[in-house]
């Protein structure tokens, strides 16, 4: 696959309603979800609606990413920003005026339909935006915003539905969402179209397969496993271990922290020339499976090591994984190819901890730590292997 030079240069001004868009993803993701089980007894009467509810989200997000990525290939990338957000505003209000069961069940399956849509343009247009050079940085701003979505998202999510109720919450997210359509109307600019050649399914399964996509959306899903794992488990390992929920609440806060703040160093690192893409996702996978690994030592030490260290590799293969996807896709296909990419995270984001939710019954919550480890240590390997072999191509052609 080969990439052009982007059309234009946006001012740092304007790539500020796309980070916004990654913030309001990230936040209505998480403030939500962290927040359905424990405030919302009238619409969620059992673990299975609970379940089902989680599930809506990230259901539709899986299904429509890529094909609101094609889509934004052949309309433009802004017009489907804008029409997502505005889509997020209005299923946001659905729950917020209606306030019933059913409604809830509506305004989360927008939610996320919604989401399919502006991010993955968000994500195209901060490549279409950014020359190759700055790409690195570019997509560390984005991921690090993105990332206090998250982190924020559980905790101000709080706060709303405990001040106001849950249609508080949504209340604030059509806001949110109705203001960043209309911020990212006025200052982003629009990026048309480009011309390109038909593609059959063949194609787009030879293009999908090839090393220049796959290796850095494996990686991608990985490192999104990993988070949700760390999300998701620590405060298990850390209550076995006896600890109180403040401390295993500042565990997975300093996980999504690190994860948040590396991202800019990392993405300067690589447009710099300090750090090739392939090295720092080599680097990157053994970071997190070795905070995996982290997670298996017992007590204080092991949960806060390993929200550490999987927070840095987390970190560090964001945004290198999206400037590689970025540099080795046309310009023409860049909304297909970073709606596939979101799917891979997707996948990872629910196949990670069903793995170690699955080696944990058969065996011990440790085992299934073990288990995730591995598995992101081979892609090391793999990754670091193919350095290699490119560097031998290389001397052999010199």
């Amino acid at each position: 696959m080969t990439a052009t030079a982007p059309a234009q240069t946006a001012p740092a001004r304007r790539m500020w309603p796309l980070y916004a868009a990654g913030f309001t993803t990230a936040f209505g993701a998480h403030g939500v979800a962290a927040n359905l089980g424990r405030f919302s007894g009238d619409a969620v009467t059992s673990l299975l609606v609970l379940g089902g509810l989680l599930a809506l989200y990230d259901g539709a997000e899986v299904l429509l990413k890529p094909v609101f990525g094609t889509l934004a290939d052949r309309v433009g990338a802004k017009p489907v920003l804008v029409g997502g957000l505005v889509a997020f505003a209005a299923a946001s209000a659905l729950y917020a005026t209606a306030g019933s069961a059913g409604w809830l069940w509506a305004a989360r399956l927008g939610q996320g339909a919604a989401a399919s849509a502006f991010s993955p343009s968000a994500s195209a247009l901060v490549a279409r935006l950014s020359p190759a050079a700055k790409r690195g940085r570019a997509f560390g701003s984005y991921g690090f915003h993105k990332s206090i979505g998250y982190t924020l998202g559980p905790l101000l999510g709080g706060l709303l539905v405990w001040a106001g109720g849950l249609r508080l919450l949504f209340t604030v997210l059509a806001v949110l969402g109705a203001a960043v359509a209309l911020w990212s109307l006025l200052a982003v600019p629009a990026v048309p179209p480009l011309p390109k050649q038909r593609q059959t399914v063949l194609d787009l399964a030879r293009r999908l397969a090839d090393p220049v996509f796959l290796g850095p959306t494996a990686a991608l899903a990985a490192a999104t496993a990993a988070l949700s794992v760390g999300v998701g488990f620590l405060p298990v390992s850390g209550a076995a271990a006896g600890l109180g929920a403040i401390a295993t609440g500042a565990a997975v806060s300093a996980l999504a922290a690190t994860t948040a703040f590396v991202q800019p160093y990392a993405g300067r690192a690589l447009d710099n020339g300090r750090l090739t893409t392939r090295t720092g996702l080599a680097a990157g996978l053994a970071l997190t499976a070795a905070g995996l690994a982290c997670a298996m030592l017992p007590g204080l030490v092991g949960v806060l090591l390993a929200a550490a260290v999987i927070g840095a590799g987390v970190g560090l293969i964001t945004p290198l994984g999206f400037a590689a996807l970025a540099t080795g896709t046309p310009e023409e296909r860049m909304g297909q190819t970073m709606g596939a990419a979101e799917l891979g995270r997707e996948l990872g984001d629910a196949g990670g901890p069903l793995l170690v939710a699955a080696v944990a019954t058969a065996a011990t919550l440790t085992y299934g730590y073990g288990a995730l480890a591995l598995l992101a240590a081979v892609g090391a390997v793999l990754a670091a292997v193919r350095r290699g072999g490119a560097l031998a191509e290389a001397h052999q052609t010199e």
